[in-house]
């Protein structure tokens, strides 16, 4: 399953430097508007310490983590709606990722400039997100036009004008699209308009060395922090210059480097995972001495759609799926040891898979 979490911001906030560190590439993160034009996709595996529990269990030739692809976007400036900066190239660039992750710059360094030339996160946020929403009303009042001709013939196209008409309301009020409230078919009607600010978001401070010791927010993280408080949107901060040092690092080194910033594990770690949630998704496990593999579906997935990400055939020849829970393996140490205490069901076509499930797949083609 391939989902992107795109990586944005204005010019200079760190996007480049972040995702370089993500990927152990060497994306160019020079200090002018635009340094990124073409963008980049790096895939990136996804941290995950159950795997290492069940190579401990099956001894496996190989293990597979599952993945998170992310595409670094060039810097939107203000009037992007309106094709300034290359704006329709980077909005086009953002309307083919699943989800985004916001980059707002929480630091001041007289080194690097800012493009609105003084820190002002909150700023920063209202100016790209006031972008994404003119290029949707646009889309928006293109959709309109389409469904009123087709509405005079057939009303089914009606409804979804209507729809529509009070999707165009609420955005005009300054609205994003994706808190816009409607049913299970009309938000996917809405989906397939593609709007920009109908994908998850989260946002990421990129905060300095100084607040990353000290480990409580700073005056800009803690602005970031308090805009989100009461609607729940995942904020989380690191610093990316460190981070993009901790990633140069062997495995020895960087734990003697997290434990000078008081650091449990490299911010990036947290950032893939929420990444992962934020694109609906989880894993289930398949194990055996030839490999262990972490599978990525989305949330909700039935045996048979999850038996699919292995081979199509699987799902068209689904029988049955045997589950044993990660948690009943880790605590017995063995597959065979697990099923002979009765800790292994068979599931049918019903059943809906939960992240973490061991799943052996019975099926006949």
């Amino acid at each position: 399953m391939s989902l992107t979490c795109g990586i944005i911001g204005l010019p200079n906030v760190g996007k480049s430097t972040i995702f370089n560190a993500l990927t152990s590439s060497s994306i160019p993160a020079e200090n002018y508007p635009f340094c990124t034009i073409e963008p980049h996709i790096g895939i990136v595996p996804l941290p995950d310490s159950r795997l290492e529990v069940l190579e401990k269990i099956y001894s496996p030739e190989k293990v597979t983590p599952a993945n998170v692809e992310f595409t670094d976007i060039a810097g939107l400036v203000k009037g992007a709606s309106k094709g300034e900066g290359l704006g329709n190239q980077f909005l086009g660039q953002i309307r083919q990722v699943d989800a985004i992750i916001h980059v707002v710059r929480c630091f001041e360094d007289e080194n690097i400039s800012h493009v609105e030339e003084s820190i002002d996160p909150i700023r920063d946020i209202e100016l790209i997100e006031t972008e994404l929403l003119l290029a949707d009303l646009s889309t928006i009042d293109k959709a309109l036009k389409r469904l009123e001709k087709l509405s005079r013939s057939d009303k089914k196209m009606g409804a979804d004008f209507e729809l529509v008409k009070k999707l165009k309301i609420f955005c005009d009020e300054g609205n994003s699209a994706r808190n816009f409230s409607c049913n299970e078919s009309e938000s996917n009607f809405i989906k397939s308009m593609f709007l920009l600010t109908a994908k998850p978001i989260m946002y990421l401070a990129n905060i300095n060395e100084g607040e990353l010791m000290t480990s409580s927010p700073g005056k800009f993280s803690e602005l970031l922090l308090a805009k989100f408080n009461e609607d729940e949107t995942e904020v989380i901060r690191l610093c990316g210059k460190v981070e993009q040092e901790i990633s140069t690092l062997d495995s020895g080194e960087q734990l003697e480097y997290l434990s000078e910033y008081n650091l449990k594990e490299p911010g990036l770690n947290i950032l893939i995972k929420k990444a992962f949630d934020l694109l609906n998704l989880e894993t289930y496990f398949t194990g055996g001495v030839s490999e262990v593999r972490a599978w990525t579906i989305k949330k909700g997935s039935s045996a048979p759609k999850a038996a699919s990400e292995i081979h199509t055939d699987f799902e068209k020849g689904f029988i049955k799926a045997e589950i044993i829970k990660y948690d009943d393996l880790e605590r017995i140490g063995s597959e065979k040891l697990a099923k002979d205490s009765g800790l292994s069901r068979l599931e049918g076509k019903e059943y809906i898979v939960q992240d973490g499930d061991c799943i052996f797949f019975h099926f006949n083609v």
